[in-house]
């Protein structure tokens, strides 16, 4: 059960690195939705099973 949890939280050294594909800056995780947001962009990029999905045709809009 523990491998299951983990396997859907995202890796913290992967999350440190990732920027917003539209802006180039630094994401805003929101561990509650699993996204990363773009503030800026007015995005949130889903992490869907651990894996953040960085595709702008994927990201929720957000209202800034």
């Amino acid at each position: 059960m523990t491998d299951m949890l983990n396997a859907r939280r995202a890796d913290p050294r992967l999350l440190e690195i990732l920027v917003c594909p539209v802006t180039k800056e630094p994401l805003r995780y929101d561990a509650a939705r699993q996204e990363l947001v773009s503030d800026k962009a007015g995005l949130a990029f889903p992490i869907r099973e651990g894996i953040p999905i960085m595709l702008v045709d994927e990201a929720r809009k957000i209202d800034a």
